[in-house]
């Protein structure tokens, strides 16, 4: 688990984050967080091992599993209930998360603008990268340039996980 090798889980993490992270981890690094993070016995991780080598278990299945109790361990079990469903509520069902931040928007912003104000990217490049990937939604459309005027107010999605309500007219 590092920082480097991007598989690391911050304790501090909010609950959503870190099941979100647990989740993002390649299937092949379970077995090791299953025996280095979690309050199982030996018994109880060769069983969920044996389900996934003879495909009664699906990997995903252990490894909501696995996130559930990682978030249990550095929160609580309701804490990690609620992650779990939001979890399911925004990568698994594709619906919006719960509570998702306002921005007003000022009128002449770009799209790029609004991505780096609104505290969805780091940077102009990062922003940039990630209209290219065809990461960067309005209401469920993509968007495909960074600097043209933002187009409306509506929920704007960058990558899997970062959403913030757009709010305002650009009359700019």
């Amino acid at each position: 688990m590092s920082k480097s090798l991007g598989n690391h889980i911050p304790i501090l993490a909010p609950p959503e984050d870190m099941y979100g992270k647990v989740m993002s981890l390649p299937d092949k690094a379970m077995g090791a967080y299953f025996r280095l993070v979690t309050r199982w016995s030996a018994s109880q991780i060769e069983k969920l091992e044996q389900g996934m080598a003879e495909e009664r278990i699906h990997p995903r299945d252990a490894k909501m599993k696995l996130a559930r109790e990682i978030v249990e361990i550095y929160h609580n079990p309701l804490a990690a209930e609620q992650a779990e469903q939001a979890f399911v509520r925004v990568f698994q069902q594709r619906d919006m998360p719960e509570g998702i931040p306002a921005y007003s928007l000022i009128p002449g912003q770009t799209v790029l603008d609004v991505l780096l104000a609104g505290n969805l990217v780091n940077s102009k490049s990062e922003g940039r990268r990630l209209i290219e990937q065809k990461g960067v939604r309005l209401d469920g459309e993509v968007l495909t340039d960074p600097h043209q005027p933002f187009p409306h107010s509506g929920v704007l999605q960058a990558g899997k996980r970062k959403f913030i309500r757009v709010e305002g007219e650009n009359h700019g």
